[in-house]
């Protein structure tokens, strides 16, 4: 799986140095799983289809009636159609600098609760005031155009400063948090967030910034053990639990676990426990 670059994957090279970017992404079929190294914090406004995002230590889904706003870094992205529906979304890029700048003249650093927090993106609940403004990014078709570029940066503010009012205190911690980009998830933390995941370790180690065999090393240091043998006990051990003290079927629990069809799960619960997981269902 190739990594894309975002937002230098859909924006024109000569627009790079810019602190704002704005991006309609259409999509007429489904990309699952894309590995994303994004490089500015992000505003994703959808209008229609979904949203998944992985990060190493959580995962988040919205739909239209929500938007999302996404910490830089290295993250997996799925990008789901409706029935009969395309993908289509307005992407609102920033970076630190610019951030600071609203920081610096709306924020005071001095009262503000900057302590730490771990959340890598920030859930946002479309109401009629965002909707009104999301359409209004449409009418701003030329970013490259000085007085377009002026105006982005006068909504830029208009939609910080909207949603200071809306969440308070929570967003503007958020806020601090991109800009002194302390975030920095454990190992283990990472890992152990994914053990019942669908995520393969290679998109693991994508996650935690390593290459595979970096990962696995890694791994391999904390826990004496490879990470493919661990994280298949750990899901076998959930199983056996799910079955045995929730009366659920096989064929209920074997997604949620991480196995992507039945057979393969029953096969390595026979192997490890030496029954069939029908037999003790």
């Amino acid at each position: 799986m190739t990594i894309e670059n975002i937002p230098e994957h859909y924006i024109q090279s000569e627009l790079a140095e810019k602190e704002l970017l704005i991006y309609n992404l259409k999509m007429s079929k489904e990309i699952i799983k894309t590995k994303v190294n994004l490089n500015m914090h992000m505003f994703s406004f959808l209008q229609k289809g979904k949203k998944e995002v992985h990060y190493a230590d959580r995962a988040v889904t919205v739909n239209e009636k929500q938007s999302i706003l996404l910490r830089k870094g290295n993250c997996l992205w799925s990008e789901l159609l409706d029935p009969e529906e395309n993908y289509y979304c307005k992407l609102l890029f920033f970076t630190e600098e610019r951030l600071s700048k609203f920081i610096t003249e709306y924020i005071d650093k001095e009262t503000a609760e900057n302590e730490e927090i771990e959340e890598t993106f920030f859930c946002i609940e479309n109401d009629n005031y965002l909707t009104s403004y999301i359409d209004s990014l449409f009418n701003i078709n030329e970013p490259q155009a000085k007085l377009n570029d002026k105006l982005l940066s006068i909504k830029f503010d208009e939609l910080l400063i909207y949603l200071l009012r809306k969440y308070g205190k929570s967003f503007e911690k958020f806020l601090l948090s991109l800009e002194s980009q302390k975030k920095d998830s454990s190992f283990k933390v990472s890992v152990e967030q994914n053990i019942f995941s669908s995520l393969s370790l290679e998109e693991i180690a994508f996650l935690c910034n390593m290459s595979l065999s970096t990962f696995k090393r890694h791994f391999k240091l904390e826990y004496n053990i490879s990470p493919g043998k661990w994280l298949r006990d750990k899901r076998l051990e959930k199983a056996k639990e799910l079955l045995e003290m929730e009366n659920r079927t096989p064929s209920d629990i074997y997604m949620d676990l991480g196995y992507h069809n039945l057979s393969n799960f029953s096969n390595a619960f026979k192997k490890k426990f030496g029954v069939s997981p029908t037999e003790i269902a």
